[in-house]
């Protein structure tokens, strides 16, 4: 392996092994009422395999989608144990689509945020991920209005990377210890963006309504990525500028503190939510041990996407 993707992906596989210690494996999860299929797609020569959970409820109408991508080392069976989407996906009737990143385009499993070919609309992987999307909206009969997309690590930083490359597809986007569109341009400054944080200039496009999830002791990508994720957003709203609208300190059910700062547009909707979780490290909040990355203290970062995007339908 490249030297630079071993270290790569080393780094995403250092979840802290304090974390890993206290946990204790719940007993398995009864599968969430629905469909959970397998599939695969093949868009500019390239094929991608991919999960797709087809709630029970609300079947014979239109509903919404989210596009979950997950971080480097894990699989869309994984990452839906983690994040247990499928199970708050069933309550709310929503379908959830897991594309599958390989060793064969990445050592390390990664979505490859971090090459420019990667952040482009009509290049690579985001033209790929969108070409899925729309092909599972047409046979799924998706409600075009309600189409999201969150990810965690690497793919939160594809996440990032959706919302602003296809903004008319994706209404809602989620980030969780991901990082800025255009915060490296190859392996090294992927490296010193995930080490230090993205530089400020790395702002650029339209973006959708962001909810950031981010730990203040992430080892492996740095907070302030988080941090970069919500303050482009926020520059990029119409009326950028405007003063923090409202900032809540509180504690989960488990004990994990948190601030979690809101701000509003010019109409005085939310459309900017930065969770900062102190103590926590890179590792998806208040997801179940029966995944990789995880941190059951939470809050449920599952739980409060889904209450953010449901809050914002695609408008003209």
């Amino acid at each position: 392996m490249n030297p630079l993707l071993e270290r790569l992906a080393r780094w995403t596989r250092a979840v802290p092994h304090a974390l890993r210690r206290i946990r204790l494996l719940p007993p398995a999860a009864e599968p969430a009422p629905g469909q959970w299929l397998d599939g695969s797609f093949e868009h500019q020569r390239r094929g991608i395999d991919y999960k797709l959970f087809v709630p029970a409820r609300n079947a014979g109408q239109r509903r919404p989608l989210l596009l979950m991508l997950h971080g480097c080392t894990q699989d869309p069976e994984d990452f839906a144990a983690g994040t247990q989407m499928n199970r708050l996906a069933a309550e709310h009737g929503f379908l959830v689509l897991y594309p599958t990143q390989t060793k064969q385009h990445n050592a390390a499993k990664c979505w490859n945020w971090f090459l420019p070919q990667h952040q482009q609309r009509e290049r690579g992987e985001p033209a790929l991920l969108a070409a899925l999307t729309r092909s599972v909206m047409a046979e799924q009969a998706v409600d075009p209005a309600r189409v999201y997309v969150a990810g965690l690590s690497a793919g939160g930083a594809m996440a990032d990377i959706m919302g602003r490359t296809h903004p008319e597809l994706f209404a809602a986007v989620g980030v969780h210890s991901g990082l800025p569109i255009g915060a490296a341009k190859d392996l090294m400054s992927a490296l010193a963006a995930m080490k230090n944080g993205a530089p400020a200039a790395a702002r650029a496009g339209p973006v959708r309504p962001t909810i950031v999830f981010h730990g203040d002791a992430d080892e492996t990508v740095h907070p302030r990525n988080g941090e970069e994720v919500a303050t482009a957003a926020l520059a990029a709203e119409a009326g950028a500028g405007r003063p923090l609208a409202h900032e809540t300190q509180g504690r989960s059910k488990q004990g994990r503190a948190y601030a979690r700062r809101t701000y509003a547009d010019t109409h005085g909707r939310i459309a900017v939510e930065h969770w900062l979780l102190h103590g926590a490290g890179h590792a998806w909040a208040g997801g179940s041990a029966e995944g990789s990355f995880t941190d059951p203290a939470g809050p449920d970062a599952s739980a409060e996407m889904l209450r953010f995007f449901l809050s914002h339908p695609q408008t003209p």
